[in-house]
């Protein structure tokens, strides 16, 4: 394909995703090509749904978010990649933008793209959950994801980085009990980021880490104006702030 016409792969990373991958491999059915990485652990019907999707789907043992990212780059046969997760959603107005800006990038070598976060059945606009712009399409050529962060992944680029404006429409969290259990699945992985940034830290981050954590998202981030969902949040993303130190202690 020429230059002028680059191909597009919207890539997705899942594990045990079958009741939130088919919706979602049909908002990006506009890209050249569509795949799906499969954590080898998934144990529900997730490859067979990506397969019916469309997809190409290929399997990887989880290491971590970053390695998986890789992977997925580095399967992809597109010259852009568009990074979607399984409870992710690209509107008809982000398709248009994003088919856009892969055929005139103006130079840029990836985009950030905001996201809208439905916690609960509600968008969150306050404690950090918005505009909450993720790097999510690159240049493949271009990118790779950063060791140091097996989780909250940050892609880093050879080039220069622009923004797009249409948001991605993320459906993150159902329920309390599955931001818990996420949290649960995070909190070793920001222990290893933490050691790997920091070196093991000091007993007063024991207090410290979880105090500035709830700070930074109830009122810097005005959590407050949330209500008591973003009370409740702030709490429990300090709460998981402290343990993840807590876990770095212990290594």
């Amino acid at each position: 394909m020429s230059q002028a016409h680059p191909r597009l792969t919207a890539a997705v990373i899942a594990r045990d995703e079958e009741s939130m991958l088919g919706e979602c491999l049909q908002s990006i059915a506009f890209a050249d090509e569509r795949l799906v990485l499969v954590d080898a652990a998934t144990r529900d019907r997730t490859r067979e749904v990506a397969r019916r999707g469309g997809a190409r789907v290929a399997e990887q043992a989880f290491e971590n978010f970053a390695a998986q990212r890789d992977a997925a780059l580095a399967l992809a046969t597109g010259e852009w990649v568009l990074f979607v997760d399984a409870d992710e959603r690209v509107t008809p107005a982000l398709r248009d933008e994003v088919l856009r800006a892969v055929l005139q990038p103006g130079g840029c070598r990836g985009f950030w793209i905001p996201r809208h976060n439905y916690l609960l059945g509600h968008v969150v606009r306050h404690a950090g959950w918005f505009p909450d712009y993720q790097l999510r399409l690159l240049e493949r050529s271009s990118a790779h994801f950063d060791p140091l962060r097996p989780v909250h992944e940050l892609a880093l680029v050879d080039g220069e980085v622009g923004h797009l404006h249409e948001p991605l429409l993320h459906f993150n969290y159902r329920s309390l009990g599955e931001f818990i259990e996420k949290q649960e699945r995070y909190c070793p992985l920001e222990a290893e980021r933490w050691l790997a940034r920091f070196g093991r830290p000091r007993p007063r981050a024991l207090l410290g880490q979880p105090v500035r954590e709830f700070w930074r998202r109830y009122i810097e981030l005005a959590g407050y104006r949330e209500g008591l969902l973003g009370l409740v949040l702030s709490l429990l993303l300090a709460f998981y702030a402290g343990k993840a130190v807590w876990l770095a202690r212990r290594r």
